[in-house]
């Protein structure tokens, strides 16, 4: 029996689903704004990409915990 995902992953089937490209796309992205703080990566997200705020918050926080940021 496999593990119930829980946390930020729980998100990404969704975000693939809707907005067509794999989580590694957009980890893509945020690794050219490394530089900025937790809720500027998640504006970025919203403004550019026209993300939810949910979704872009949940790749920000896996993105940053898996980089130590």
């Amino acid at each position: 029996m496999s593990e119930k995902i829980t946390g930020p992953q729980s998100y990404f089937p969704s975000i693939e689903k809707k907005y067509g490209k794999p989580v590694e796309h957009w980890f893509g992205i945020l690794d050219s704004h490394r530089d900025k703080a937790h809720m500027e990566m998640v504006a970025l997200m919203k403004s550019e990409h026209e993300m939810g705020h949910g979704h872009a918050n949940a790749l920000v926080a896996y993105y940053r915990k898996k980089k130590s940021l």
